[in-house]
């Protein structure tokens, strides 16, 4: 949904004041975080219009904008695991550290900021989340699952499991339960015995597959009992039981669109959006944070709700992988989804 945010402060910046700028997110609680701690802040220091709006995530209409150099979108929420693909592939503008200020510790933004999350040159990472599956006690049973084997497992727990329609972490997902130690499992996916195997193990519950495309069709499959498994973001399963075995962790980042007629008032967007105080507010939906210093405003009793609280129970995704290999294990997962 579109929310085009305008503050009415008559101490706006004169200069700012008549510009507008396009936000995309992923809505949702996120959406509504974002929201809160960045744009609407953001909004009544500036004065300047904000369109925030969701998309489903992926590189397609980030490319096509850029490719027809039609660009509309000027700031994007990407997730790490497309980041690499659009950045080799000239979609996002250039960005380097200086325009981020310091953290409130003092530190500069390239001490403060944990290093993966300056990684990139297309992009300023702004959580860290994962890729989780959970249950909802109404629907599960007494037997509660507790490992990447049992979303796999129809005989122990019968049902539907829902899952976003796409070959990333599907894949790595069934090699871990087939067996694939977590450490391992790039090498493997990148093999043609590999991916067999990866498909393999995903024809064994296919039929029982709710396919969706957002993140945020997830909890509700949840929760009217559609699905008695559900894939999604840990940010939008916080109202259920988390099983953080084979947790995708990854970051995300704001970047600027390739082509955008706003890329100095994007990086002062970007800048607010990425201060202390704002990454801390992604506690709200249990997304860490990027800086060292938001951690001072994270109380003790939110952290182990935070992926950051469970890495070894997961493994990182691999961006750069995926860069390389995503537009063909995405051909042969379209043609498996129509055998």
């Amino acid at each position: 949904m579109k929310r085009i945010i305008l503050s009415m402060s008559l101490v706006a910046v004169a200069s700012l004041a008549a510009q507008s700028l396009t936000v995309i997110s992923w809505g949702g609680d996120y959406g509504k975080a974002q929201m809160k701690h960045a744009i609407t802040p953001f909004v009544a220091k500036t004065g300047v219009k904000v369109l925030f709006d969701d998309y489903k995530g992926g590189t397609a209409e980030i490319k096509a904008q850029v490719d027809s150099k039609n660009v509309k979108w000027d700031v994007v929420d990407i997730e790490y695991i497309d980041l690499e693909k659009a950045c080799s592939e000239n979609m996002l503008e250039r960005l380097d550290t200086s325009f981020l200020p310091k953290g409130e510790n003092g530190m500069s933004a390239k001490k403060d900021f944990y290093p993966a999350a300056l990684a990139s040159e297309c992009a300023i990472g702004n959580i860290y989340w994962s890729t989780v599956f959970a249950y909802s006690k109404k629907h599960i049973g007494a037997n509660k699952p507790s490992s990447i084997q049992d979303f796999f497992d129809l005989k122990k727990f019968p049902g539907k499991r829902a899952m976003r329609k796409r070959a990333q972490i599907n894949l790595e997902w069934a090699l871990i339960a087939d067996g694939v130690s977590k450490s391992k499992v790039y090498e493997v996916l990148e093999t043609e015995a590999g991916q067999k195997r990866a498909f393999k193990k995903l024809d064994t519950i296919k039929e029982n597959i709710i396919w969706f495309d957002s993140w945020s069709q997830a909890p509700q499959l949840l929760n009217d009992g559609s699905a008695i498994m559900a894939q999604s973001a840990n940010g939008r399963m916080t109202e259920f039981e988390i099983v953080w075995d084979a947790q995708a962790f990854d970051l995300d980042g704001w970047a600027i669109v390739k082509g955008s007629k706003n890329i100095e008032l994007a990086k002062k967007f970007i800048a607010f959006a990425t201060s202390t105080k704002a990454l801390a507010g992604m506690q709200d939906v249990n997304y860490g944070p990027t800086r060292a210093s938001s951690s001072a405003y994270i109380p003790e009793s939110k952290r182990n709700k935070l992926p950051s609280a469970h890495l070894d129970e997961g493994f990182k995704v691999n961006g750069i992988f995926w860069s390389d290999y995503a537009t063909e294990l995405n051909e042969k997962y379209n043609s498996w989804l129509l055998r």
